[in-house]
């Protein structure tokens, strides 16, 4: 299991440093970031992830990313990991987030409430550290499936944050887009949309480029992400190999679920009389 994992991320890591040597001068030269998503994947992986060098991971439940972050072999052979939230975050789930050790970024963040609420938190919780990297997503696609803000009203989040948000760190956009899409059409229209966002946020509030990360593409098509302009690309089955999800549901929903379980099984008793 370590040694595939090991070549896998070396191969994907690989594949990265190609795509970004197909971008066009006319973007950033920014290396892109790679974040090994390791949800539903063992302690033992991610050992052995950065073992081979890698330090950005990726976690999309808060409960799955605080017990892993939390987990002593992670904590005393990991000291330079780099944890990124980029799952939904439910605004009660913030304080807990908040908890988690090296944190280094929370890529999900889908409104200005959501944004407040992690900039009182982390003012609270964690007063002495830096400020706190955020990425706003946005929901490229328009499907009512997908989480993030509409894309009309990205600069107007990305000002409030920046304004108003002093515990926070703005670093860039994110979106998940459309799965599936069919690259022999042309470019991929939810990337085409995040370029446009940038453009819009860099012009409006007279940001830099470079400053304005990008946070698009995962393991089946990171490749294309990265050549029109992708900072930072989220593969997860490509190096650790693909989930197997039980008929059990999110760590955020085991403890409704148990609890929901034990009412019915005290409603089916019966009292028997004597």
């Amino acid at each position: 299991m370590s040694e595939q994992v090991g070549k896998a991320l070396q191969t994907v890591i690989e594949r990265v440093q190609q795509a970004a040597g197909r971008r066009p001068q006319t973007l950033p030269a920014i290396q892109p970031r790679l974040v090994a998503v390791s949800k539903t994947k063992p302690a033992e992986m991610v050992l052995e992830a950065y073992k081979q060098g890698q330090r950005n991971f990726g976690e999309n439940y808060v409960q799955e990313l605080l017990e892993k972050a939390s987990d002593p072999k992670i904590l005393a052979s990991c000291p330079e990991i780099k944890w990124h939230f980029i799952g939904h975050l439910q605004k009660n789930n913030v304080n807990k987030l908040m908890g988690v050790p090296s944190l280094f970024m929370v890529e999900t963040v889908d409104s200005v409430k959501l944004a407040d609420r992690l900039n009182s938190s982390w003012q609270n919780l964690r007063a002495n550290a830096q400020r706190l990297k955020i990425m706003v997503q946005i929901n490229t696609s328009g499907e009512d499936s997908k989480h993030g803000l509409p894309p009309g009203d990205t600069v107007a989040a990305v000002q409030h944050i920046v304004s108003r948000c002093t515990a926070l760190e703005f670093v860039g956009l994110m979106t998940i887009g459309r799965y599936g899409y069919d690259l022999s059409e042309g470019p991929n229209p939810d990337f085409q949309m995040l370029l446009s966002r940038r453009k819009e946020v860099c012009e409006t509030l007279k940001m830099p480029y470079e400053q304005v990360e990008l946070s698009m593409g995962m393991s089946t098509d990171f490749e294309h992400a990265i050549e029109v302009g992708s900072t930072n690309v989220r593969v997860g089955s490509t190096i650790f190999g693909e989930r197997f999800y039980p008929n059990t549901p999110s760590p955020e929903k085991r403890s409704t679920v148990v609890a929901e379980e034990a009412v019915q099984k005290l409603d089916g008793l019966t009292v028997k009389e004597q």
